[in-house]
């Protein structure tokens, strides 16, 4: 800690000071960095929490833009030094250091003077910054029992430590905090959609995740199905990358996961076996209309896709008066597509069969875009010349002459009128 102890500025080598002894006695719950004046204009905050790398003690930083996360990993001295040379009139201008029992506030002045005081920690400003982190609130022990009650899946789980969620003793990777909570996000609109659908009875539950990636979902709901609620589920990935398929399948063997499989494809011309669930997240463009016709082609009763770029709708479409003016503005007319498009999914769902709903997900780590649409198959069908007639207007007052999930639902006659 010596380049810690070497600061001259009193207040910031009390900071310091304090800072060290909390790492020291393991009472440092986490650093977090705000009021930014710096020169990089999307940096928003610094979030560092200690953790332990190859039996070494770190801190891992975690630098939050306006679209991504930068995480860096470094020995406590280095760690320390980092965050500390962040601080000031043209960094941050507020550091916190959290411990269970205080919280110590460095804030500098705009004329540059630095102050320091000590508290007791305030739960409100506790809970912000953790939702900011991504994480459940930590202020206080039963604060974050109850809020572990709430996850459905616990940090122990094997396939967690094998993707990197989780550390080698079962401890979330701080870098991995926003990916744990929409992994459980997951997992609980999924509940509630099996709830509501004829599989909650069913003994068999066939499950096939399009464009699954590095797995994180599919070994999630492949986990909830079978683990916790003891299902004979059956879990697909589909993957384009040969190397993701890979790593997955190493995975399925070495953790001896039964009922899953990883398989390399294309939604557009894949043919499962069996589906009861299909899932699509940031399915790009059409794919997602692809995605969604397989899934009602097979009789799927769960549908659920992220979608993302609306590329096929937009160049198609009209600026109707008195839309004109508003849509002159190209970011206000790619809006207008991303609203057009899903919500022309949702109501071809609807005349498919299904109960809709379009709301806001959780962002991906590669896309901002954060809607799901999700259908549940409806036990009792019910006429759709309705629902026909408003795809038809709507289509009409928009000039789009072609929107490619009707099209694909028209070929195969699963779309009346």
């Amino acid at each position: 800690m010596s380049e810690v102890s070497a600061l001259t500025d009193p207040s910031v080598a009390r900071f310091a000071h304090l800072i060290e002894q909390a790492l020291q006695q393991g009472r440092c719950e986490r650093i977090v960095l705000a009021h930014y004046t710096g020169a990089e204009p999307q940096l928003q905050r610094v979030i560092a929490r200690p953790v332990t790398l190859r039996d070494q003690p770190h801190l891992s930083l975690v630098y939050r833009y306006q679209t991504k996360d930068i995480t860096k990993n470094l020995p406590l001295a280095e760690g320390c030094g980092a965050v500390l040379g962040l601080c000031g009139p043209q960094g941050f201008r507020n550091a916190h250091l959290h411990t269970a029992t205080e919280e110590v506030q460095l804030a500098f002045s705009k004329k540059g003077k630095a102050s320091v005081r000590v508290g007791k920690p305030s739960n409100a400003e506790a809970l912000q910054a953790a939702a900011a982190s991504g994480r459940p609130g930590v202020a206080s022990q039963g604060d974050a029992h109850n809020r572990d009650k709430h996850r459905f899946l616990d940090l122990s789980r094997p396939f967690l430590r094998e993707l990197g969620v989780t550390d080698a003793s079962g401890h979330l990777i701080p870098a991995m905090s926003r990916k744990w909570k929409q992994i459980n996000k997951f997992i609980e609109v999924f509940s509630a959609a099996l709830a509501r659908s004829s599989l909650a009875d069913q003994p068999q539950i066939h499950v096939v995740d399009f464009g699954s990636g590095k797995g994180y979902l599919t070994f999630a709901i492949h986990d909830w199905l079978r683990h916790t609620l003891q299902r004979d589920a059956r879990v697909t990935g589909v993957e384009l990358r040969a190397d993701l398929v890979q790593l997955c399948q190493r995975v399925i063997g070495q953790l001896h996961l039964e009922g899953m499989d990883y398989e390399q494809g294309d939604v557009r011309d894949y043919h499962p076996a069996a589906l009861n669930v299909m899932i699509a997240l940031h399915a790009c463009d059409v794919a997602t209309d692809y995605a969604i016709h397989l899934g009602i082609r097979a009789g799927a009763e769960i549908i659920m896709c992220s979608p993302c770029c609306h590329k096929q709708i937009r160049p198609q479409l009209l600026s109707p008066h008195p839309l004109r003016p508003i849509l002159q503005h190209g970011i206000h007319l790619g809006q207008e597509a991303e609203m057009l498009t899903d919500g022309l999914r949702a109501l071809l769902l609807d005349a498919a069969g299904y109960d809709t709903q379009v709301f806001e997900f959780i962002s991906l780590e590669h896309t901002n875009k954060n809607k799901m649409i999700l259908a549940v198959k409806r036990s009792t069908p019910r006429p759709a010349d309705e629902v026909v007639a408003q795809i038809r207007d709507i289509k009409a007052f928009y000039g789009i002459q072609e929107q490619c999930l009707e099209s694909l639902l028209k070929a195969d006659g699963l779309l009346p009128g």
